[in-house]
């Protein structure tokens, strides 16, 4: 992957009640359904949706990428520029007529995930498999919340790392402790990718 694509698109929508709206409730389901609609009609995927700050400050984040990963003669690997805009004006009017996202302005910002891609659902581990990942856990494992290693498998909704593998030598297991764990997909709190500089 290269640079990441970033396409920041304002959407300003003057009405005299946008005072009243913006204390209203947005359906957040509804907003990635429609990102994952019009994602996949472009052959893209949804990584993330985040909605961050309030009134007049309010920013509607999208990660976007192309699943399969398998370069294309021509094409780069991942979303492009081009990709990021074409899904910014899509999305961008739906959100805008279906008024799900109720109360006045705000910014849309759509990108790609990046180098340290999120890990969300069990075709992203199976997908990233070989790729070196941190993640954090929900309960603890061997007394520990914090992982960093190369992801070996992903099999039966469990995950098995090779902490070997860590860059920080203080992520890596101590002489003597096994230098493989394995957890539960559902204990996984937050998972990231760890970029290879």
């Amino acid at each position: 992957m290269g640079a990441s694509p970033l396409f920041t698109w304002y959407r300003l929508r003057p009405d005299h009640e946008a005072q009243i709206a913006e204390n209203m409730a947005f359906d957040f389901d509804k907003i990635r359904q429609i990102a994952e609609r019009v994602a996949s009609s472009s052959g893209l995927e949804v990584v993330d949706v985040e909605i961050a700050g309030a009134g007049k400050h309010r920013m509607l984040r999208v990660f976007i990428d192309r699943p399969g990963a398998a370069p294309t003669p021509g094409r780069p690997d991942g979303v492009t520029h081009e990709d990021c805009s074409q899904f910014s004006r899509e999305f961008g009017t739906i959100v805008d007529v279906e008024d799900v996202l109720p109360g006045g302005s705000y910014v849309l910002e759509v990108s790609s995930p990046g180098l340290d891609r999120k890990l969300t659902k069990a075709s992203d581990f199976e997908r990233f498999r070989g790729q070196r990942v941190k993640l954090t856990t929900r309960e603890p494992v061997n007394n520990n919340r914090h992982f960093e290693g190369k992801l070996e498998s992903f099999e039966n909704a469990k995950l098995l790392l090779d902490l070997s593998a860590a860059r920080k030598k203080k992520m890596r297991p101590k002489e003597g402790e096994s230098q493989k764990v394995e957890i539960e997909l559902k204990n996984v709190e937050k998972a990231n990718l760890v970029p290879e500089i």
